[in-house]
């Protein structure tokens, strides 16, 4: 069924205004998922504060040439069935959910994304953002590091004073 004209410009409309507050794009191919398989990586990138939409390849593009930062950024890559997951909360919070996603389901396949600045990347690049532990991960890791010195010391100091008092 083809869409109308209006809706086309509505669909625009509110893809430059999500374009505009995201700070990554990903994009992904999704072909042969089931409709329950992207319901629960919709379920998953709300959790996250990332919205996925499907749309025509050709409306994301008139969406991007709207913003400022998007007008120059090479397009050519997509083709095909793509969804495009937008984050605005933390940078890879997109990248996160599809590779989170990706590691269980084989028919998902990361093609690239767009940072805030236009910027392309690569299926690599974003892979590997989407593999990076998150703000709340890294500094647990270090307060632990910092903490286990200092829980040394008084284990240590626990068995000299155990030792004292025998």
């Amino acid at each position: 069924m083809a869409i109308t004209k209006d809706k086309k410009k509505t669909l625009v409309a509110d893809l430059t205004a999500l374009l505009n507050d995201t700070k990554m794009v990903v994009y992904a191919r999704y072909q042969g998922l089931t409709v329950q398989e992207l319901q629960e990586l919709r379920k998953m990138a709300r959790e996250a504060g990332v919205k996925i939409k499907v749309v025509k390849n050709r409306l994301v593009r008139v969406a991007m040439k709207e913003i400022g930062a998007f007008k120059d950024t090479e397009t050519s890559d997509l083709t095909g069935q793509l969804l495009y997951a937008l984050g605005s909360d933390d940078d890879f919070d997109a990248a996160k959910v599809l590779a989170k996603f990706a590691k269980t389901h084989d028919k998902m396949e990361l093609v690239g994304g767009f940072a805030e600045d236009g910027k392309n990347m690569s299926k690599e690049e974003v892979t590997t953002l989407g593999n990076l532990p998150t703000k709340n991960e890294l500094i647990a890791q270090i307060v632990d590091t910092l903490l286990s010195g200092v829980n040394g010391i008084v284990s240590g100091l626990e068995k000299h004073a155990e030792e004292a008092t025998k």
